[in-house]
């Protein structure tokens, strides 16, 4: 009986991983879909600088705070599948197919960047003679 119930609560913290950065990706990113044009031609966006900051400062305190709790695995891997997943859907629409290489990156670097946000807040809140998660 004590089984069924340890599942969900190790599931819970894996889909609230996942679901942080969807939802930071439609607040800082999600609204800015339009590149700006520079009077002498020149193309940026659609991001500006600023929106990158805000939603990198986001998921590195959340991942930060489930990584204090010790649940280091699902902050990773729900920190990159999220991150993942909202690139993906937000950059589908290019028509040149090179929206999977960026697709690719933002995995690549959410799985390293989140894991070493998790693995230093969990190691920064052990207390003395701890050598691992509970």
């Amino acid at each position: 009986m004590r089984q069924k119930r340890r599942i969900p609560a190790l599931l819970l913290p894996a889909l609230l991983s996942a679901l942080v950065p969807v939802a930071a990706w439609a607040a800082w990113l999600g609204w800015d879909q339009h590149r700006d044009v520079h009077p002498d031609g020149s193309v940026t966006g659609p991001y500006a600088a600023w929106q990158v900051i805000g939603l990198v400062l986001t998921l590195v305190a959340a991942v930060a705070w489930a990584g204090s709790r010790r649940h280091v695995a699902s902050a990773v891997l729900g920190t990159a599948t999220g991150l993942t997943a909202a690139a993906y859907v937000d950059w589908s629409d290019d028509a040149s197919g090179l929206f999977v290489i960026g697709v690719g990156m933002i995995g690549c670097a959410s799985l390293v960047g989140s894991w070493a946000v998790a693995s230093l807040a969990s190691s920064v809140t052990r207390g003395p003679g701890e050598r691992g998660p509970h």
